[in-house]
């Protein structure tokens, strides 16, 4: 190839045919290629997840499942596989893959956070950032966006209300592939058409999420010798505060159980818990005022995650203060440091100050998408500041792991899910 970067301007041939379907014993779901007539051209799906591999979407289109007396999620609920050419308000360089799924795991969060107006901006599916807020959708899309400013670069921004002019201007403010909302304000959708490859979808669908929560879906997992693992899907138990249990164990006949936390710190843990859903498991977050801190994902043990997250915490908090003090990134920073005093020493300060905020943890609650196998995890969070822990609790180290959020000063609150939220 004499250009590398043509090949992310090739278009795939799309392969497949133009139905699927899917027998579960004498049940049958029918599914069409969804393709869309964009500039002259019937397309879909620009490439799947590199630009060197085909893809299709479909949507079902007929037919039911049921799995154990539970009827699956079928046809007429769509989402992202019913979207079409009259919600493909701006093409763009028209979606792949990456794209969609990206969309599809916001909306994966979103269907918990139906109580305020909330933002979710991702990336190769996985939340960077994250936040609701009472005073408006634009609030919420600052606060997701400062919450990892680094990692929101070229995002995937999901929103469930409709976009106004001040969401829109925080939208095109920095650059992204593509946001998607239930519906947009006309002037909103001018300003936004100003960037010419942001992907602008409208998804009606999203204002009615909630009633889709508690509904399965058949997920499927292929494997590599192209067999099928499939399961019902995630269903989150947490759906209020009050659905927390209190985390409490038995240690040679005695009792210990947590503090319970108070109202701002349960709204924070029902929020985190609801961004955990989306997450790639192991991971641990931090969630502070209804807006994500640090997300640290894909590690291999319960502690790695929590050192991750504080490491992300302490870098985006530098980042940001640099960026809204200075113009200029962290690392840009670093740079310029080298051969200014004058820079040396302010990033000597903003250093400083975000050791001093413990990376803006101080204060905030994690959540964990598995039990906390050894208390390590738990003092690491202890020390960084946290106030109160979600876990799904059921450790042979229940007792370790209470004592340790009892024994601090001050002392840290706790709660069970009762459920763990593995996502692989």
């Amino acid at each position: 190839m004499s250009n590398l970067k043509d090949m992310y301007k090739t278009l795939q041939q799309d392969p497949f045919p133009g139905e699927m379907s899917l027998r579960l014993g004498d049940k049958e779901l029918i599914f069409r290629k969804r393709t869309w007539e964009l500039d002259g051209e019937t397309k879909g799906l620009r490439y799947g997840e590199n630009p060197d591999q085909p893809a299709a979407l479909y949507e079902p289109v007929s037919g039911t499942l049921e799995v154990d007396g539970v009827a699956l999620r079928g046809p007429g609920k769509g989402l992202v596989s019913a979207i079409s050419e009259e919600h493909m308000l701006q093409a763009g360089k028209h979606p792949g893959k990456i794209n969609l799924t990206d969309v599809d795991n916001g909306l994966n969060i979103l269907q918990y956070l139906e109580a305020k107006p909330a933002a979710v901006i991702l990336k190769h599916n996985n939340p960077c950032g994250a936040a609701w807020s009472d005073q408006g959708i634009a609030t919420a899309l600052r606060k997701a966006f400062d919450a990892d400013r680094i990692a929101a670069f070229g995002g995937a921004i999901v929103l469930n209300r409709k976009v106004n002019m001040d969401c829109a201007q925080v939208v095109n403010s920095a650059y992204f592939e593509v946001v998607a909302a239930p519906d947009f304000e006309p002037a909103a959708l001018v300003e936004l058409k100003k960037r010419k490859n942001l992907r602008i979808l409208r998804i009606p669908g999203i204002s009615d999420l909630s009633t889709l929560g508690a509904e399965p879906f058949l997920d499927v997992k292929s494997l590599v010798d192209g067999g099928l693992i499939v399961q019902f899907s995630f269903r989150n138990r947490i759906r209020t505060a009050q659905d927390f249990l209190p985390a409490k164990t038995e240690k040679d006949g005695t009792e210990l159980i947590a503090r319970g936390p108070n109202k701002a710190e349960a709204d924070d843990l029902l929020f985190a818990w609801a961004v955990e859903a989306g997450v790639t498991s192991n991971s641990v977050l931090f969630v502070k005022d209804g807006a994500t801190v640090a997300i640290g994902t894909g590690e291999q043990d319960r502690v790695g995650c929590v050192q991750l997250a504080v490491n992300k915490a302490y870098t985006k908090y530098a980042d940001l203060l640099a960026f809204d003090e200075l113009g200029k990134s962290l690392f840009e920073l670093q740079l310029a440091a080298k051969d200014d005093p004058d820079l040396a020493e302010k990033l000597e300060d903003i250093q400083k100050r975000t050791a001093e905020a413990k990376g803006g943890i101080q204060g905030a609650v994690a959540v964990s998408d598995g039990f906390f196998p050894f208390r390590d995890g738990v003092d690491l969070c202890i020390e960084h500041g946290v106030t109160a822990i979600a876990q799904p609790g059921g450790s042979i180290r229940d007792h370790e792991i209470i004592h340790a959020v009892n024994t601090a000063a001050p002392q840290v609150a706790m709660v069970f899910t009762g459920q763990r939220s593995f996502k692989h």
